[in-house]
């Protein structure tokens, strides 16, 4: 049986990238700060702030992107169709 999606929510579909892009982007952040750290100088290189704001830019970024993503997906499917998929009803 196909199916197609009619209608993506911005908002929770957004959400939830924003908050999977920020906790996916601290596997890189803390092993960043863990190895950088003993090279850092006083006064040189980057500050633990401009790097934990990296988490928060890839929120907000992440949450941006799907939110227009799913409002033009939204605006398009009445002309060029949405997502198709095919299901499977099991019988468990």
């Amino acid at each position: 049986m196909k199916k197609q999606i009619e209608r993506f929510s911005p908002h929770q579909n957004a959400k939830v990238f924003a908050v999977l892009m920020a906790v996916s982007s601290l596997v890189f952040v803390i092993p960043f700060m863990l190895i950088a750290a003993p090279f850092a100088h006083q006064g040189a290189g980057m500050s633990a702030l401009a790097i934990l704001a990296f988490p928060v830019i890839y929120l907000v970024m992440g949450y941006l992107s799907v939110a227009i993503g799913c409002w033009v997906y939204n605006l398009l499917f009445p002309y060029i169709g949405g997502i198709e998929f095919q299901s499977r009803d099991t019988h468990d």
